[in-house]
């Protein structure tokens, strides 16, 4: 059976939060558990709010104070928290006659269920995870095309070339989070138990373009790992050519001072 909450209300507002690289779930305290799986505490007089573990927070029916005194005691539990956390507003409404989904930028569902918030939760959280990363990959985006330009110039440096590969070097980790830990495009576990719920989840991922934001990202990743690639091969090409004259340099002297013993000593 689903837990109704906010029986007094008819909407109320929701915010998606990214705070940090990592939540720390399991020290959580002096919270009612309202759901697991993922994590639901109530907060707040009315309020409650969704924990996810890759760093993001869902918050509903939170008043201001209820709002940052919760951050506050949560921050301590956030690993690598973010100076401005990526934020998303909506307001969610109790409809029962129509289907639910999201008209004029807001969420109308049949009731206001734990499950449904969940599935509302879901999708803000992965909202706000993709608006972060699409924020500081269009910086490392916008450097690919006049750094491919500058590889066919006489006037490369290797200073740059090294900045520049620890920079994607840190954007390719992107890929990691957003497939690995946040699991962008999969669906959550919740719709094993509550598959009447599916076509909720699929109203809401079509409407924030979750899908189409999560396949434009891995194309700008996988260009961006292609340019790695190529600042590779372009520093291991220029160590080469380095070595081999070396090689020459050294056989050369070799050479002379060979032909200095044979004129001058013999």
């Amino acid at each position: 059976m689903q837990k109704l909450l906010f029986h007094d209300r008819t909407s109320f507002r929701a915010q998606a939060l990214f705070l940090g690289k990592k939540i720390n779930l399991q020290r959580l305290e002096n919270y009612v558990c309202l759901a697991t799986m993922p994590l639901m505490v109530t907060v707040g007089e009315y309020g409650c709010a969704m924990l996810l573990g890759y760093g993001a927070v869902v918050l509903f029916n939170l008043e201001p104070a209820e709002k940052v005194g919760f951050l506050t005691q949560l921050s301590s539990q956030v690993s690598d928290s973010f100076t401005e956390p990526e934020t998303e507003e909506v307001e969610v409404h109790l409809n029962v006659a129509e289907s639910e989904r999201v008209k004029e930028g807001k969420i109308f569902l049949h009731e206001f269920s734990v499950e449904r918030l969940q599935i509302v939760a879901d999708i803000l959280a992965k909202s706000v995870v993709l608006s972060h990363y699409e924020t500081s990959l269009a910086t490392v985006f916008d450097q690919i095309e006049p750094f491919a330009a500058s590889l066919q110039s006489h006037n490369r440096s290797k200073r740059k070339s090294r900045e520049l590969l620890r920079q994607l070097g840190t954007t390719l980790l992107v890929q990691h989070k957003i497939v690995g830990r946040v699991e962008i495009i999969d669906k959550p576990e919740l719709l094993w138990e509550s598959p009447q719920l599916e076509n909720l989840y699929l109203r809401l991922e079509d409407e924030y373009e979750i899908r189409e934001r999560h396949n434009a990202l891995e194309r700008k990743l996988e260009l961006i790992s292609q340019t790695a690639q190529t600042v590779l091969e372009f520093m291991q090409h220029s160590s080469s050519q380095r070595v081999e004259w070396y090689v020459v340099i050294l056989i050369v002297v070799e050479i002379l001072l060979s032909l200095y013993d044979i004129i001058f000593k013999s």
